[in-house]
């Protein structure tokens, strides 16, 4: 029986991410996928920065660049269309090194994602579907049939990841039930191409009526979206009949021939997070493993980020570093995080669209008047911002601004007179990022994880150190900390820090501009 050392199911963004990272930490995946190639459908539109530095890492951010457009922002009209809030975005490199805010056709996605894996260790199998999974100690043994042959196969793998999406059959072998955090919305999506330029602002409008809640976006060149709510009792058939009327207020005098519907369904918006995300080494990813509104643009951007989570815990048990305890911190990591971006995404989209309850009346104008205060939008994002809590990988917060647990940000730095994103300097691995005195015992930890060392100019450089300089975010970001170094983890999670109270030097507050 063949054996492969990774099964990915599923062939969206977030199998073809996991599949991608595992070969850069030397792990090679076989991916299958039901269709027989990418999907002509759009669905996901949106990334924020903190998700295309993961495509960064993957080495497919210059392309995505050139399939998206950076959104300015969210604007919130009332049901004549008039705009009552706005919460503008930065079009430049936020963060975490790019725009926080990104618009793209998923099918584009697919493909630079499969194109990526071609240059890989990594085998792509379109039209194979999963018809039996049985998992043991070491891994799971796997019936595979080929839709278009109808042979059968059977392989045993070291790990089956079930990135199939939100009815994963994988799902069903982990022995998972998805907990309903209860939001279901029925609405009609629409995507349409048109020649004519329909957005003069650049951003996402939000429409907060209860009679029809909708969105509208333009997603890259003539390429537009709609989404309209459902009312009890209508269904989506029905309401596409009244297409030309619901658009009219974008379209205007657009003729008919100028634009055309690419498609028209209806869709169900849902919170759930599944109860379990493993069975040995059977592990769920994306919406196998949890499901939510779009309000906060979040869906593709969480399954993104499990893989990050995922794939360098993967590689260190594959590779026998680590024991398959080590996988026990996935979920203990990401459910928390998932859920707490499902709730925010719950609560923007009863604040943004007046839900549909006896109440609305009520809530709609008491949130509108909360979202034109300042800081709302950074207040309601604030739950989705990543956090994970105390384990093997990460220590103990000693008070509320410590670093562990929190992604070190990303800006450009100067090595050897030219510029570069930081991550692409601190490599595929673990580093320790020094602004100032390291304790022994976090060097001794970041010298048996091969850590790679990188100083920020002006601190003392030892033999071998990477001497980095910045236009002072890192040391902001360690000073607030109350840290003078921090040790990452593949996926930019601080482990730990050396606290700069108990070396008697706080991280100084320089700034350098680079150049």
């Amino acid at each position: 029986m063949r054996r492969v050392p990774v099964l990915v199911v599923g062939a969206g963004p977030t199998g073809l991410t996991v599949a991608a990272l595992l070969a850069q930490h030397g792990v090679a995946a076989t991916v299958v996928d039901r269709q027989t190639g990418p999907s002509g459908l759009p669905r996901a539109v949106h990334l924020d920065g903190e998700s295309v530095r993961i495509l960064q890492r993957i080495g497919v951010h210059e392309e995505f660049a050139a399939i998206s457009r950076p959104a300015a922002g969210l604007r919130l009209l009332d049901a004549r269309l008039r705009p009552f809030a706005e919460f503008r975005r930065d079009r430049a490199a936020g963060r975490n090194g790019h725009p926080e805010a990104n618009l793209f056709d998923q099918p584009d996605l697919e493909v630079l994602l499969r194109r990526n894996l071609a240059r890989r260790a990594v085998t792509l199998r379109n039209g194979v579907a999963v018809t039996a999974l049985t998992p043991d100690g070491d891994g799971a043994r796997v019936a595979l049939r080929d839709l278009r042959t109808g042979e059968q196969e059977h392989l045993r793998a070291d790990v089956v990841l079930g990135c199939d999406g939100a009815h994963s059959t994988v799902r069903d072998v982990v022995g998972a039930v998805l907990r309903d955090l209860r939001f279901t919305e029925r609405w009609l999506v629409v995507d349409a191409r048109c020649c004519r330029p329909l957005d003069r602002w650049g951003g996402v409008d939000q429409v907060c009526s209860p009679r029809r809640a909708a969105t509208f976006m333009h997603l890259t060149g003539d390429r537009y979206r709609w989404e309209f709510r459902l009312r009890d009792g209508e269904r989506g058939d029905d309401l596409a009949r009244d297409l030309v009327e619901l658009t009219a207020p974008w379209l205007g005098d657009v003729p008919s021939h100028d634009w055309e519907v690419v498609r028209c369904a209806e869709y169900v918006f849902q919170a759930r997070v599944a109860d379990r995300w493993r069975r040995g080494r059977v592990l769920l990813l994306g919406d196998a493993a949890h499901l939510t509104p779009p309000f906060v643009g979040q869906g593709l951007g969480a399954g993104l980020r499990d893989a990050h989570n995922l794939a360098w815990k993967l590689a260190a048990v594959l590779h026998g570093t680590a024991g398959d305890s080590l996988l026990d911190t996935y979920q203990t990591e990401r459910a928390p995080q998932a859920e707490a971006t499902i709730r925010v995404a719950i609560r923007a989209g009863r604040a943004m669209t007046g839900g549909q309850d006896v109440v609305a009346a009520l809530r709609r104008p008491v949130a509108a008047a909360l979202l034109r205060l300042p800081g709302a939008e950074a207040r309601a994002l604030r739950g989705t911002a990543l956090r994970y809590p105390a384990g093997p990988y990460v220590d103990h917060r000693a008070h509320r601004h410590a670093l562990p647990g929190t992604l070190c940000p990303q800006p450009s730095v100067r090595l050897d007179g030219a510029v570069h994103r930081l991550d692409d300097v601190l490599g595929g691995g673990f580093a320790l990022l020094v602004g100032g005195p390291v304790d022994a015992g976090l060097r001794e930890r970041a010298r048996a994880l091969g850590a790679v060392t990188v100083r920020l100019a002006s601190s003392a450089a030892a033999p071998g150190d990477v001497v980095v300089s910045d236009d002072g975010t890192l040391r902001a970001w360690l000073q607030r900390g109350r840290a003078t170094a921090a040790l990452l983890r593949p996926d930019r999670v601080v482990v730990a820090v050396t606290d700069a109270r108990s070396t008697g030097s706080p991280a100084p507050s320089v700034r350098r501009r680079v150049r």
